[in-house]
């Protein structure tokens, strides 16, 4: 019975043991030098020009409204001439 404990006090201290160095090399496992992350970084760099893009064209479109706003306002102005 001494022998069954140990043996299992034993496979528990090691199964523990292991999880921690499993859980310090998950971190790097993504290095930026694998082709995975390459392409990660690529997709984020990409999105974040699209957006840019979608701002630069909502910032002109509600430019554009504004001027819109600002020929009515003047057509109105000189109606009552």
């Amino acid at each position: 019975m001494k022998k069954l404990l140990t043996v299992l006090f034993s496979v528990a201290l090691a199964l523990s043991l292991t999880t921690v160095s499993f859980a310090q090399d998950a971190g790097t496992a993504k290095d930026a030098t694998t082709p995975a992350a390459k392409k990660e970084d690529a997709k984020k760099a990409e999105t974040k020009e699209k957006h840019a893009k979608k701002d630069k064209k909502h910032a002109d479109e509600k430019k554009s409204d504004d001027k819109m706003k600002s020929d009515d306002k003047m057509k109105s102005e000189e109606k009552p001439k």
